[in-house]
């Protein structure tokens, strides 16, 4: 048996996945982008949500399409002086679809968060797709998830259930804890 057959299996599949990245790179620039821009264009307006749908294309092959909801005025602000108000900006979320460096695209939640108030939480990983497995159907799904979370984020309150802190918790009666 030759001793190099799992050096050469490791490289042919490194070669078959460097032409996967120009492959998707391709689809993305071709058909891809337009795509779900125009999807999620048509999601936007038929829904009358009031957000603007980009395209950010600073850098070749990590492009990104953006649903962004805005930046507004918090309500919050400070009084510098009697005339004059340092309002804190809220920056409303975003649902981002960005390429990676190997040409699969990555679904991600921008949370809104308000500058200079706390820190914003981390943007949220919906899922990472090939070119041919991002579908309408999961375009659809990601946005009622986006404005899901962004709606949880505004909402935000103790009315939720808390997991309970106990040492006995993890602890499961044993039979001699049971009395009949």
């Amino acid at each position: 048996m030759d001793e190099l057959t799992n050096l050469k299996k490791k490289v042919e599949k490194y070669k078959e996945i460097i032409d996967n990245i120009r492959f998707y790179r391709d689809i993305w620039k071709n058909s891809l982008r337009d795509t779900i821009s125009e999807k999620l264009h048509h999601m936007v307006e038929q829904s009358q949500l009031q957000a603007d749908v980009e395209l950010r294309s600073d850098m070749e092959n990590l492009e990104a399409i953006v649903v962004n909801l805005g930046d507004i005025k918090s309500g919050m602000y400070t009084q510098v002086n009697e005339d004059l108000k340092r309002h804190l900006i809220k920056h409303k979320g975003a649902l981002i679809y960005q390429q990676l460096f190997n040409g699969k695209i990555i679904v991600l939640i921008q949370y809104p968060f308000i500058e200079n108030y706390g820190q914003p939480k981390p943007p949220k990983t919906i899922a990472i797709y090939r070119p041919e497995e991002l579908q309408e159907p999961y375009l659809i799904r990601h946005m009622e998830q986006f404005i899901q979370e962004i709606t949880n984020w505004e909402d935000f309150d103790d009315d939720e259930p808390t997991n309970k802190i106990g040492f006995n918790l993890n602890f499961k009666p044993s039979a001699e804890d049971i009395i009949d």
